[in-house]
């Protein structure tokens, strides 16, 4: 192998790293906003634990990066809950800062 396939192994396996990680870290972030959804629209043990695996699948499912936001919305004003589009945008990035630490020190 010669130094330039070496590299170019090296790039591939941090690329594949990068992207595991990534996947770890919102998949996290999707079950913190799921977890939190739940709890504002009163759902509770396997109810939420049900919302927030939802939550996570569709964004697994989905391309769009505001597709959780925008689901998060509708599941909570159809609820009757009243919250901003904003505040949940908000809340998803506390969220996404919050599943970084978790998955990096685990």
């Amino acid at each position: 192998m010669t130094t330039f396939d070496d590299r170019e192994k090296a790039f591939e396996t941090k690329f594949q790293h990068d992207e595991d990680l990534l996947f770890r870290i919102r998949a996290r972030r999707d079950r913190l906003a799921g977890e939190w959804a739940a709890t504002l629209m009163g759902l509770t043990g396997a109810e939420a634990e049900a919302y927030a695996r939802e939550v996570v699948d569709t964004d697994i499912a989905t391309l769009g990066p505001h597709d959780i936001r925008d689901k998060l919305c509708a599941d909570l004003h159809a609820r009757g809950v009243d919250i901003s589009d904003h505040r949940v945008e908000k809340q998803m990035a506390q969220f996404l800062d919050l599943a970084r630490q978790q998955v990096t020190q685990a």
